[in-house]
């Protein structure tokens, strides 16, 4: 650690194409020195290398320094990147047709809708506004977030846009038990901390976080008996990796899974994110995996540029996921693509019927449309999964009604 100090006074700094990057502020070089620091002592505490999942869990989520914990702006044009629900509300209005079906099929006397990852909290209020169309005016809506930065930012933009339901929202440190509703969570799993893994034609090896030369990076070690079989368990032919063959794992996602469908008595489980099936996924010529890092609107390969200033994500496997939803006891209802699962939900008819009085509101939603079913943006890319529990047989699928892809994932 003393080491690491004295030959490092800051955060590591960008080198080749990321030395482009512009530069942070003072106070959040220094938040991410501190960051750099606490990780580099973990790293001498445990004998010079932690996994990438713990690098990443701090990065993300440390108290006080952490990405997501530090309150830092991270959404919108004046944070690192953008969601659906930020670029419009039909985004929201859309998936309400769903949320609302499933609702109606539960048939609570006072029906429930729970959110985790509710981001800057602008899909919990195209969703309240919604439903309470739909006639769910007596709606609860509850939004597990452990970040009090994140909480009070939630807070602010469903105030500012549906004053009259902030009293109805209920905000939980953890998932509550037993309970009958919709689980919606959008973009959540790619930000679970993921096991990186390389395969050299001979040995397993876990690819974790070291220190050279002063600076944080990657550093291997063979692989654990536990990732090891995970890695066998990926169902994909292995053989024909091009190597060295490098990608990553997060059993975190299916964990959490199980979790939720533990803790459901009745319902359904919407979850919408960027990834493949696992053919796709782990495919031969994928060799380095799809982990990410995204900074002012910038992507990056480097996941140790100025540590908790940016976001670190990668893909989701959703064949492994549809695999722990099944051995959770959930029963797959569909799986497609974000633009057909938007289009199946009626997302041009909510276009539609816009007033076309200001033209240039009009066009900004239509480009925003455009931008959340094109395949050469998010409508290929992202997907929608859903599972339910218990949900009577006429529950409807208007989202997947046209598109299915369940059978690829198997």
């Amino acid at each position: 650690m003393d080491d690491f100090q004295q030959q490092r006074t800051g955060a590591p700094r960008p080198e080749g194409p990321a030395a482009d990057l512009p530069e942070p502020g003072p106070e959040a070089a220094a938040a991410s020195a501190a960051l750099t620091a606490r990780i580099a002592a973990e790293i001498a505490a445990a004998g010079g290398w932690i996994g990438f999942d713990r690098y990443m869990a701090m990065a993300l989520y440390e108290p006080g320094l952490g990405y997501y914990s530090s309150g830092k702006p991270v959404f919108g044009p004046g944070g690192d990147f953008v969601t659906a629900p930020e670029l419009t509300p039909l985004f929201g209005a859309a998936l309400s047709r769903q949320v609302g079906s499933w609702l109606a099929a539960c048939g609570s006397a006072q029906p429930l809708v729970i959110e985790f990852g509710a981001g800057s909290g602008a899909l919990a209020s195209q969703l309240l506004n919604s439903l309470e169309r739909q006639g769910f005016g007596n709606l609860r809506y509850q939004i597990v977030e452990l970040s009090g930065d994140l909480r009070r930012l939630q807070r602010k933009t469903i105030a500012a846009r549906m004053p009259q339901m902030v009293e109805r929202i209920e905000w939980l440190d953890a998932m509550p038990v037993g309970f009958r509703g919709v689980v919606i969570g959008n973009e959540v799993l790619d930000a679970m901390p993921v096991r990186t893994f390389e395969w050299d034609g001979a040995r397993l090896l876990e690819v974790g976080v070291g220190i050279e030369d002063g600076r944080l990076g990657w550093a291997a070690r063979p692989a654990d008996a536990g990732l090891e079989q995970q890695v066998t368990q990926l169902g994909v032919d292995q053989s024909a990796w091009h190597l060295p063959y490098r990608s990553e794992i997060c059993p975190q996602q299916s964990a959490w899974l199980s979790t939720v469908a533990g803790a459901m008595q009745a319902g359904a489980i919407l979850l919408l994110d960027y990834g493949f099936p696992a053919a796709e996924y782990y495919h031969p010529q994928r060799v380095g995996g799809t982990l990410m890092s995204h900074y002012r609107h910038r992507s990056l390969t480097d996941p140790f540029v100025w540590p908790g200033l940016q976001d670190i994500t990668a893909h989701v496997d959703f064949s492994r996921l549809l695999a722990a939803g099944e051995s959770a006891g959930l029963q797959p209802l569909g799986f497609a693509s974000q633009a057909r699962f938007l289009l199946n939900c009626g997302l041009l008819d909510e276009l539609e019927v816009l007033p076309r009085d200001e033209q240039r509101l009009w066009f900004s939603q239509a480009q925003a449309v455009q931008r959340l079913v094109s395949e050469a943006e998010m409508g290929e890319l992202f997907k929608a999964i859903a599972f339910g529990k218990d949900m009577p047989a006429t529950a409807s699928l208007p989202g997947f009604v046209d598109g299915d892809r369940l059978d690829s994932l198997r």
